[in-house]
């Protein structure tokens, strides 16, 4: 791993893109992700977040490494992109029954549309969801109970940096983008933001 990891993840990353490229197997995708929403949600975040977590490690500690955990994290990985599916859906709909209902002003614009669904959800669920990942991840390496693993985090470290930096500097805006595109691409997007995700949450835990 440590030899040919740049090639085996590189790799890997190009034989996803190339997939997604192809409109055949395009396609594919897109179909068995309308049809079974919640698995795809599961097998995509399972493994391109874990992806994102192997190039922490590379970029902290200087060389491709092992994850600690990696089966635990992987499942771990993957309810929390169930979660995520629901959200998206969940969102979008509570931001236009709110237009709908005259709480929020958009002037018919869909950018509005797209930043409101973006700041609400990442300011709200995102950093639930991120504190929970954090959670997870303590109780798996140290193989701790969830007293223990809350009370060993650095929330303020936490706070600092991944709620006061990266959800308005780059979830905000990346996931207003996510909401201006059609429905069927918002998913792919998606997708390759989590390896982005992997890589934000573990880089904070690892730095330290």
């Amino acid at each position: 791993m440590a030899r040919h990891g740049w090639v085996i993840w590189i790799s890997l990353l190009a034989s996803i893109s190339v997939f997604l490229a192809i409109p055949s197997t395009r396609e594919v995708f897109e179909t068995a992700t309308a049809a079974h929403p919640y698995i795809l949600g599961f097998i995509k975040f399972a493994i391109l977040s874990m992806m994102g977590e192997f190039l922490a490690v590379r970029l902290v500690k200087g060389s491709w490494q092992p994850v600690k955990g990696m089966p635990a994290k992987m499942l771990v990985w993957g309810i929390l992109g169930i979660m995520i599916v629901a959200m998206f859906s969940l969102y979008t709909s509570g931001v236009s029954g709110a237009i709908d209902k005259g709480l929020l002003w958009t002037g018919g614009s869909k950018f509005l549309f797209a930043l409101y669904v973006s700041a609400i959800m990442n300011f709200t669920f995102g950093a639930v969801f991120m504190a929970l990942h954090r959670v997870t991840d303590s109780m798996i390496e140290g193989r701790e109970d969830l007293s223990s693993a809350v009370s060993k985090i650095d929330w303020s470290g936490f706070i600092k940096f991944v709620v006061g930096k990266t959800i308005p500097l780059f979830w905000v805006p990346a996931h207003t983008i996510t909401f201006l595109l059609p429905d069927q691409y918002r998913v792919l997007f998606a997708a390759s933001l989590s390896i982005v995700l992997g890589l934000i949450l573990s880089y904070a835990k690892l730095r330290k």
